[in-house]
């Protein structure tokens, strides 16, 4: 069996489980037709697709290091590029809720596609002997930041425009268990960024790792443009009240500063938003630098080691000599089965367990991460490390889906979502900016990096963002948002 069909395995029995439980869990019935419900998967299940496969070009960053540049220079650029798509969303937000959900996934997936086509133009230029040379790469890093930053402003659209699209076609009570499943979706952009582009990089040449994410969104978005609606009505079907904070407001839209300074206004978003931000500063710091402690420290073979290994003359020796890690080599697909689990759970606790509300779940969540980061200082020697983080993603992809995903849209309503999404991914990824800009200083040097326990900063910088994640949580454990109507 051929290596990469045994590695997508597991996540297909995954999947068939969670169906066949989700499937036999008790539904809120809201009156939804055959028809519709036919219709409505048509129409999010091609957007969450995409947003899986933007995950792919946007991630695919990490696997170049050590290849294209060294992980002091790729936390420069992916702090630029961090920063433009928190910032985006101020501009993004607004105007998805002007041009709709469907026009702007359209120019995320292809505004995305280009700027990988550039990278993957730059550093196929550079390459020599299938890496860029020492003396190279710091000339790389001013033109990648840039067009990396290009790709996170484009990219910044999707995490809108996913939301957007979903927020006419699902009511408040159904949006918690929806949350969970598309999140099974969006945790499969975790296996297509992390395993999928290592195998890329360790068959072919780094430049397809670009080439490739680019290629399968130009499908995409081709789907996107035949398949997605805005509305239920644009696809035949009747708009529906939807419980959440636009039910009831039939009036006109109002201008942008009035409803932004709404929105600012309102303490559960702003309190939402800043636990966003200490989730984004979490989620990257573990998804972004496990693999590389996992290298740097021998615990298991980086790709330019695999490749070299491959081309030696004893290949098979070579191959087999090489250190292995599990949690390493398959990263991607565990982190996927993590964030299904983590995001299906959540959602189902929401909707059943604290009658939708949002706030405790995240709660309980960052207890998990606040108890996993403690773990990891005694964990960093052993071999337990790597599932002690694998663990910490589940809980921090539950806080995600929960409150950026689901939150949004029951505060934003579906006239104001774009809006609201910009406000709290936009501090998700102010986060990872900091996080980005944190870690590329603290982390130890290469002369140290070897000794596992000179990682010691890695989970003390984490410690302080998950008590402040827990401490916000508790602020708006009974938050829900208020309809114009009863």
């Amino acid at each position: 069996m051929p290596g990469w069909l045994s590695e997508l395995l597991p996540i297909v029995a995954l999947l068939a489980l969670i169906i066949v439980i989700v499937g036999r869990l008790p539904r809120v019935d809201l009156g939804h037709s055959p028809a519709f419900l036919r219709r409505r998967f048509a129409n999010w299940f091609p957007v969450g697709l995409t947003y899986a496969f933007l995950y792919m070009g946007r991630y695919n960053l990490r696997v170049c290091t050590n290849i294209v540049f060294d992980k002091a220079q790729f936390s420069n650029i992916y702090f630029w590029g961090t920063l433009t798509y928190g910032f985006a969303f101020l501009i993004n937000g607004p105007l998805t809720d002007r041009l709709g959900g469907k026009k702007t996934i359209l120019i995320s997936a292809i505004g995305s596609l280009l700027a990988n086509c550039a990278m993957g133009v730059v550093v196929m230029g550079a390459l020599e002997d299938g890496a860029v040379p020492k003396e190279a790469q710091a000339g790389l890093v001013p033109i990648l930041s840039f067009l990396y930053a290009a790709n996170m402003y484009f990219q910044s659209f999707g995490a809108v425009a996913i939301v957007k699209v979903n927020a006419a076609w699902f009511h408040l009570r159904e949006r918690g268990t929806f949350g969970g499943i598309f999140g099974i979706l969006i945790s499969l952009g975790l296996y297509f960024a992390f395993d999928w582009c290592k195998f890329i990089v360790e068959k072919t040449s780094v430049q397809w790792v670009f080439f490739i994410p680019a290629g399968i969104l130009a499908v995409f978005a081709a789907l996107d443009l035949i398949l997605v609606r805005d509305t239920p009505g644009e696809a035949g079907h009747k708009d529906f009240d939807l419980g959440d904070a636009s039910s009831g407001d039939d009036g006109p839209r109002l201008p942008l500063a009035q409803v932004a300074l709404k929105m600012v206004k309102n303490p559960a978003i702003i309190t939402i938003a800043a636990i966003e931000f200490c989730s984004g500063y979490l989620r990257n710091a573990i998804l972004q630098y496990y693999q590389t402690f996992a290298e740097e420290t021998h615990r298991a073979a980086s790709p330019t080691m695999k490749k070299a290994a491959a081309a030696a003359p004893d290949a098979a020796a070579a191959l087999a000599a090489l250190p292995r890690e599990f949690v390493h080599d398959h990263w991607g697909m565990l982190n996927c089965m993590a964030g299904i689990t983590g995001g299906v759970v959540a959602g189902l606790i929401s909707d059943r367990v604290f009658g939708s509300r949002r706030g405790p779940v995240a709660g309980v969540l960052y207890a998990v991460m606040i108890v996993g980061s403690l773990l990891m200082f005694p964990a960093l020697s052993t071999g337990a490390i790597g599932w002690v983080v694998v663990v910490m993603t589940l809980a921090i992809i539950g806080v995600h889906g929960m409150l950026s995903g689901t939150a949004s849209m029951d505060f934003g309503g579906k006239k104001n979502v774009g809006i609201v999404v910009g406000i709290i991914d936009g501090c998700v990824y102010l986060g990872t900016a900091i996080e980005a800009l944190v870690l590329g200083r603290v982390l130890p040097s290469k002369a140290l990096q070897g000794d596992a326990s000179n990682w010691w900063t890695w989970p003390a910088v984490m410690v302080p963002a998950a008590v402040i994640g827990l401490a916000l949580s508790t602020r708006v454990w009974n938050a829900r948002p208020k309809p114009r109507s009863a």
